[in-house]
């Protein structure tokens, strides 16, 4: 890059850590008010604007990106006594909004963002109705902080009820019966637990409509606020029962109680018991548990909610050894109920529906190749909807599209709002062998009829448990609208093949991930698809830690890489935003053992002198309460002092928009940047459409 870069102190800082020597040079841009880091902060400003100012490709890319995002979106219907809630995205809308159509068949606006925030600044976290259909709860977030407040809403009036509660971040809600009541999931006060440690501390209300927050009613329960982080709480439809959970940070492991809603919670499982389980009391009243008890792909048993505990749960559908039970719904019917399975096999969605007793009743038909989004039946008190399953669906073409199965026949109910060009594409699913002999699996869409090779961009998230299942991507077809080809990688970490395939590649496992996206670069380029100088890698939030890994461990098979939201410095995550909540994904720095595996892969510690980097682009969020952008400040720095190419080292920053939702023009600058970018360095000419 012929421009200098800002210029950034290097600190002579080695701290010894278990043994090992751990340099940290930028450590002072982990501050964000210290004037160094505003000043350094600014003058990257200034470069990267400069830079993708004259990209050639942007403009044409924001038209294609708006165009494709122009079929905007739809739901499957929730039905509560009659009235059917859904959420529609217009073309021209730059949020999603809440609808309701009534009984008679007319809908109406009942939630609309941009209506309460004209900035388009604040975004919609969560919403669910009552049961009668007669009020919703909703939850909103400003300026990207995801801090939600939750409102009540009259859904005949469309006006709030009483006023918002506050501390609902992350916060499940689940409606008693009358509509007078709810129970919910709140943050404590910022005064109740020690200093900076408010978000790992919640407690579950009930709360009546009307009366202050200072009269809820304390859900409590042996064991029930020890050590626990985030919370889920669900209500029977006749009030009766009560189903908790709750989880130590994001493992992937689920304490659970359950009991009558005015007597007393039995626990069942623990932290120890190392299962994690869904659990609802159903319309038949059995408990039902969607679990992982013994089954790595899930399996469904049920109980009777007075006797919860393991020892009484009685199989109904065992784990199927080649397919992932994601969801469970009870369909009601002329013939008697049926059970609908949602299954994803190698990341791809199919629907079994099975009798009561569990045994197989036939499958439900696809169109292909895709992924089920939305899966709804009608609530008892819409009797005239009965037999009737709503399916949300998209394919790696198709926009979000509404699916209705009835008699033993599905079709298409409700298609995205608006039309769309989708280029010719042709798409595969491959699989390829990774360093360690594991069979992994990809996505590939590329033009029709096209061959040799091209320009590729290649992503994944392989974390968390976390599927990335095939669905319609508006940036993935701007890509191949220009003529790249697009690859989606089933990583392990993710939850694409069960729990067995996320306990791959976590903790000390971690670099099985990084080793699944190098044999899928390198198996596009054996098959003449691409080549290392048109290859590039992007990831978001933990995919940014798979390509911030990615980049310094093999330099030299991509040539440009977008990392966004990234975690980076993973000896130091836990000190920032919510990253002690993730130690179970990842390890602990605290732990000898454990700061030894962060340390073999942390990008920001394996940047070395003197290499010929990709050409990077960190993309961060100054609103991001999840992810700190400290991290890709101090990569960045590091990569622009050690990178001996000319490629460049840049870092976009937004502010007032955060790690989640954001309004679609704010999508579309931000994927118009991260693509041009990657056109640009690796030989993808865009034109003007």
């Amino acid at each position: 890059m012929s421009t200098p870069y800002p210029a950034a102190e290097r600190l002579d800082l080695v701290e010894t850590l278990h043994g090992h020597r751990v340099a940290d040079p930028y450590r002072w841009l982990e501050d964000a008010e210290d004037p160094r880091t505003r000043e350094w902060s600014a003058a990257q400003d200034a470069l990267t604007g400069e830079h993708l100012d004259a990209l050639p490709g942007r403009g044409p890319l924001a038209a294609r990106l708006h165009d494709l995002l122009s079929a905007g979106s739809v739901s499957v219907p929730l039905w509560r006594a009659g009235r059917a809630f859904s959420v529609r995205r217009e073309p021209g809308q730059e949020h999603a909004v809440v609808l309701v159509r009534e009984p008679d068949g007319s809908e109406r606006v009942l939630l609309d963002p941009m209506a309460i925030d004209p900035t388009g600044l604040t975004t919609l976290d969560g919403w669910v109705p009552d049961l009668e259909g007669g009020r919703l709860a909703y939850q909103l977030s400003a300026g990207g902080d995801e801090h939600s407040v939750l409102h009540v809403l009259d859904v005949a009036t469309g006006e709030d009820v009483e006023p918002p509660i506050d501390r609902c971040r992350y916060s499940a809600v689940s409606w008693l019966p009358g509509g007078e009541e709810f129970v919910f999931v709140r943050m404590v006060d910022a005064a109740e637990a020690p200093e900076g440690e408010q978000a790992f501390h919640r407690r579950i209300w009930r709360h009546r409509i009307g009366t202050p927050t200072t009269d809820d009613v304390l859900v409590d329960a042996p064991g029930l606020y020890d050590d626990h982080t985030y919370y889920g709480v669900r209500v029977s439809r006749d009030g009766t029962w009560m189903v908790v959970t709750a989880n130590v940070g994001t493992a992937r492991r689920d304490s659970l109680w359950v009991g009558r809603v005015d007597g007393d919670l039995v626990r069942v499982l623990t932290q120890d018991d190392d299962v994690q389980c869904a659990a609802w009391v159903d319309r038949d009243d059995l408990l039902y548990l969607h679990t992982t008890d013994g089954a790595p792909r899930w399996r469904l048993a049920v109980t009777d909610p007075a006797t919860p505990q393991r020892e009484h749960w009685r199989p109904l559908v065992a784990e199927d050894p080649g397919s992932v039970l994601d969801a469970v719904r009870r369909l009601e019917g002329p013939d008697g109920p049926r059970l609908a399975l949602l299954r994803a096999r190698h990341a791809v969605s199919e629907i079994a529906l099975h009798h009561v007793d569990g045994t197989p009743d036939g499958a439900v038909d696809l169109p292909g190749t895709g992924s089920v989004i939305g899966l709804t039946v009608a609530d008892l008190d819409t009797p005239a909807e009965h037999g009737k399953l709503w399916i949300g669906w998209t394919d790696l073409v198709t926009p979000p599209q509404v699916l209705r199965h009835e008699g033993g026949t599905t079709v298409l109910e409700r298609t995205a709002p608006g039309s769309v060009d989708v280029p010719d594409v042709r798409s595969e699913q491959r699989a390829f062998t990774s360093a360690d002999g594991t069979t992994v699996r990809m996505f590939v869409i590329a033009p029709a009829g096209s061959s040799g090779p091209r320009p590729t961009l290649v992503t994944g998230y392989g974390g968390f448990g976390i599927s990335r299942e095939p669905s319609y991507t508006a940036s993935a077809l701007a890509w191949v609208a220009a003529g790249g080809a697009y690859a989606l990688v089933s990583l392990r970490g993710g939850g694409e093949e069960g729990e067995d395939w996320h306990r791959a590649g976590n903790r000390a496992h971690k670099q099985n991930v990084f080793d699944d996206l190098h044999a899928a670069a390198q198996a596009l380029v054996d098959a003449g698809d691409t080549t290392p100088a048109q290859l590039s890698i992007m990831g978001g939030s933990n995919g940014g830690l798979l390509v911030g890994a990615a980049l310094v461990q093999r330099p030299d098979l991509y040539a440009a890489v977008v990392c966004s939201a990234p975690l980076l410095d993973m000896v130091r995550y836990e000190e920032f935003s919510l990253g002690r909540t993730w130690n179970e994904e990842y390890g602990t720095a605290a732990d000898p053992t454990e700061l030894g595996w962060l340390l073999s892969y942390s990008p920001y510690h394996h940047v070395t002198d003197g290499v010929d980097y990709p050409a990077t682009l960190f993309t961060v969020f100054e609103s991001d309460s999840r992810v700190d952008p400290l991290h890709a400040r101090k990569m960045c720095a590091a990569l622009q002092h050690a990178t001996a190419g000319r490629a460049p080292v840049l870092l976009r920053r937004e502010t007032d928009v955060g790690h989640g939702a954001r309004s679609v023009s704010r999508t579309v600058g931000l994927a118009a940047d991260q693509l041009a970018f990657l056109a640009a360095h690796t030989g993808l000419e865009i034109h003007h459409p």
